[in-house]
């Protein structure tokens, strides 16, 4: 057989070998549209599975009630109990009875203004009790100032006259709240008798530190722990709940960032790294998201193949209608679908909340892929063709010098 036959054959095998690949070899900034619907049910042990949830106005709807809040994992509102001693606090006992000469004021003391006696300050002991003379030991840990002076009373009114008791907090060590972290004076300062909120306690502490959007608010309280934006407990006051005695505010920053790939405008160079973009704000939609990595490409992007990958706690997933039993350990792969195509699909990105650490990616257009695909098998069928050419040029070429029998300079006769 000819060489240009061998070449033919070669060209043609490598266009069927690219078509049968599926274009695999092609360059692409990530994951076909067909694959991200297909890897979602594969049954691979290799590949790591995950769900496909289209966003929808249910989802909207369930994501928003698992937003990052402090008040929903506190969800009382009422404001702290009444201040009660607690073991260490120092105490101010003071009895007054009706007249002279009772169980302590004496006969002579009648010449001064009041009849009242007020004993030296003490400390409630590690059993939580303090000592009143007659009534021996009081209870105070636990109970507030007007309960333990129910108790001294009753303990004494059968030998005094008529007695009446005051018990007042002189130096609060319980009852405190702690405010650490990134604010100005970190400090541990005891309760407001009126009652607090979160950011009154942040105030006392000397506001936080840096910018707003980029602080996070930590709150700890009996076992239980809760973070959110400081945003967030700015612009929705349901965040913003009383300070209980006891209570630990922790201040930290962090830049929330998240990772745009594929089919977008920008060449978005932050901190070194492509493509990670921060958020500048305690909060941002996917509209915005978008926005920031210089939305759509006009000639890449397939509008309806925009994806954000996240992890969901199980709970929020099961709660999307994703069944996962098939998905080990606590977080469960979602990968969430917006389509842009649809004119809703541009008002559900504006109330879908990114989150950080998110990554979105923006799939090419198929038609994108089968230029890119022709594009290859031109080149492909350009190589082989190109020496098959030059020969068949050169093969006339020299065959019309011998039919002249004239060899110009630069033509080499073919050996008989």
């Amino acid at each position: 057989m000819s060489g240009s036959g061998h070449f033919a054959r070669v060209a043609i095998f490598g266009i069927h070998a690219l078509v049968g690949a599926g274009c695999s070899i092609m360059p692409t900034t990530g994951p076909e549209i067909g694959e991200i619907y297909r890897g979602g049910n594969t049954d691979d042990p290799t590949r790591l599975p995950y769900a496909l949830v289209k966003i929808t106005p249910q989802v909207l709807d369930t994501l928003a009630s698992y937003a990052p809040r402090i008040g929903t994992v506190f969800p009382d509102r009422r404001p702290p109990r009444e201040i009660t001693f607690g073991i260490g606090d120092s105490v101010s006992v003071s009895i007054f009875e009706a007249a002279a000469g009772g169980l302590f004021i004496p006969i002579e003391a009648g010449v001064r203004p009041g009849n009242f006696i007020t004993l030296p300050n003490q400390n409630v002991d590690t059993n939580g009790n303090i000592q009143v003379p007659y009534a021996g030991a009081v209870r105070a840990s636990g109970r507030t100032p007007s309960q333990v002076q129910e108790q001294i009373v009753d303990a004494i009114k059968n030998r005094a006259i008529e007695p009446q008791a005051v018990v007042s907090l002189v130096d609060q060590r319980t009852s405190l709240i702690s405010v650490l972290g990134e604010v100005n004076a970190p400090n541990r300062f005891p309760a407001n008798y009126a009652g607090e909120h979160i950011l009154d306690s942040i105030t006392r502490a000397g506001g936080p530190k840096g910018q707003g959007y980029e602080t996070w608010v930590m709150l700890q309280r009996e076992g239980r722990r809760a973070t959110a934006p400081f945003g967030a407990l700015v612009y929705e006051p349901s965040n913003n709940i009383w300070t209980h005695p006891g209570d630990t505010i922790y201040l930290y920053r962090e830049q929330q960032t998240f990772v745009a790939f594929g089919a977008v405008s920008a060449n978005v160079v932050t901190g070194g790294v492509q493509g990670v973009i921060n958020f500048d704000a305690w909060r941002i939609s996917l509209a915005e998201g978008i926005g920031k990595a210089g939305g759509l490409s006009d000639v890449l992007a397939e509008p309806s193949a925009v994806f954000l990958y996240r992890g969901e706690i199980r709970e929020v997933a099961e709660r999307l209608g994703i069944d996962c039993s098939r998905f080990p350990g606590p977080i469960i792969p979602v990968i969430y679908n917006l389509n842009l195509r649809n004119p809703d699909g541009f008002m559900l990105a504006t109330k879908f909340q990114m989150r950080n650490k998110d990554v979105l990616y923006v799939a090419n257009a198929t038609s994108v892929e089968i230029s890119k695909a022709l594009n290859y098998i031109r080149l492909v069928v350009g190589t082989v063709n190109d020496p098959l050419i030059a020969a068949s040029n050169a093969y006339t070429l020299n065959s019309l010098v011998r039919t002249n029998n004239r060899f110009p300079v630069g033509i080499v006769t073919p050996v008989q």
